[in-house]
């Protein structure tokens, strides 16, 4: 298998690849160049488990093993069963394959997928009389193909389950935020991890723990059982043990860590509590019972976080409009000297905040476009037609 550097790709959401990108400078990586979703960078075996372990905002690492051109499925398969499968893995081992398709010339990324599946096994049964199985689970090798227009790339995936599974979070509410976007949103802030940090409407507890998580340097995989790279021929246990101990040796003490969540359902509450708690940071979050404009506003200043409803579930515009202006009345009234950060899929009910946006930045929660919307809240007011008036 790979030895010595090679290039990899950090595929992440879009409207991250900047953060990941700062991201994995900070953590050594060479040659990192951003793409669309994506980040290539240059690194070892090493830094390969490096990357799995420590990175917040990356879902997945992907290795790389060929590429080639391809006209169509005849083309594919010869090249995928040109590569030798069994530096990779045995006859008794499983595989899955995942095709990310941007091309013309082919329509099914599922078809692309079973052909490779083909190309695989055909080989092993020619040489062996015996095939590889297939898991969609949990396989020895994931392979992954990404087709744009006539050039195919196979890769590995190094991760297994996307990283966006940490492992700590066994209880969601019904819209649960994926935590790698949590994690990019609390990079977006800036936050220090020192200032007051407050989600008002922090559900099942995601963006905070996220937060934490940063602030004390605890690694985004530190709770996870297992990554792909683990079932492969050449995974260096050794290696990974002292790559894992250097990191947790980084973990911070969380004296001067403070981070509030308010959640209105006590239900809800209930359970970011179990999972801060499953996250092992229920020592720097603490979880109130209450309505946003009811929560005790933290001196000093700080950063707040909100993510609430868009709107599909609820039954009327009116609500949806009512609650949006309700938050913005409860910034305007409590939260001076706050910078306030609003992610939502309803432009139209942002309006109804009544307040200027500073930043507003291109975000994607599932398949719904958002905007993570930036507000500085001063004393007095900073709306454009307020001041014109008091000029």
């Amino acid at each position: 298998m790979l030895s010595g550097n090679y290039k990899m790709t950090a595929q992440t959401m879009f409207g991250l690849e900047e953060v990941l990108a700062a991201e994995l400078r900070k953590l050594g990586a060479r040659e990192v160049e951003q793409h669309n979703r994506a980040v290539s960078f240059v690194g070892d075996i090493g830094f390969m488990y490096k990357a799995n372990l420590c990175l917040y905002t990356a879902l997945r690492i992907l290795v790389p093993v060929k590429t080639f051109s391809v006209r169509n499925e005849q083309d594919l398969y010869d090249e995928i069963k040109k590569i030798d499968w069994e530096t990779y893995m045995g006859v008794d081992d499983t595989l899955a394959v995942n095709c990310s398709l941007n091309s013309e010339l082919f329509n099914h990324s599922q078809f692309l997928s079973q052909k490779t599946k083909d190309a695989v096994v055909d080989q092993f049964r020619e040489k062996h009389q015996k095939r590889p199985s297939v898991d969609l689970d949990q396989p020895t090798l994931r392979i992954h193909l990404f087709v744009s227009q006539d050039t195919c790339m196979v890769s590995l995936d190094s991760s297994g389950e996307s990283l966006h599974k940490r492992g700590y979070r066994d209880m969601t509410n019904l819209a649960p935020i994926n935590e790698v976007l949590a994690a990019g949103i609390v990079k977006l802030t800036g936050w220090d991890g020192y200032r007051n940090f407050v989600d008002p409407m922090c559900g099942s507890g995601t963006i905070l723990i996220e937060a934490a998580l940063q602030a004390l340097s605890i690694p985004a995989g530190y709770y996870r059982k297992s990554f792909g790279f683990m079932r492969w021929k050449n995974f260096d246990e050794t290696l990974w043990n002292k790559i894992l101990d250097a990191a947790v040796a980084k973990i911070k003490e969380g004296d001067k860590v403070k981070l509030l969540g308010g959640e209105i359902s006590k239900n809800v509450a209930r359970k970011a509590v179990v999972n801060i708690h499953e996250a092992k940071v229920d020592d720097v979050v603490t979880i109130r019972t209450a309505a946003f404009d009811d929560l005790e506003v933290p001196a000093g200043g700080g950063i707040l976080v909100i993510n609430p409803p868009y709107g599909e579930r609820m039954d009327k515009d009116e609500d949806i409009m009512a609650l949006y202006k309700s938050i913005g009345d409860t910034l305007k009234k409590k939260w001076a000297g706050y910078e306030a950060w609003i992610i939502t899929s309803n432009m139209e009910a942002a309006k109804a905040i009544r307040l200027d946006p500073s930043r507003k930045i291109k975000l994607f929660n599932g398949a719904l476009e958002c905007r993570l919307l930036k507000f500085e809240l001063y004393s007095g007011t900073r709306r454009k037609d307020k001041l014109a008036e008091q000029s």
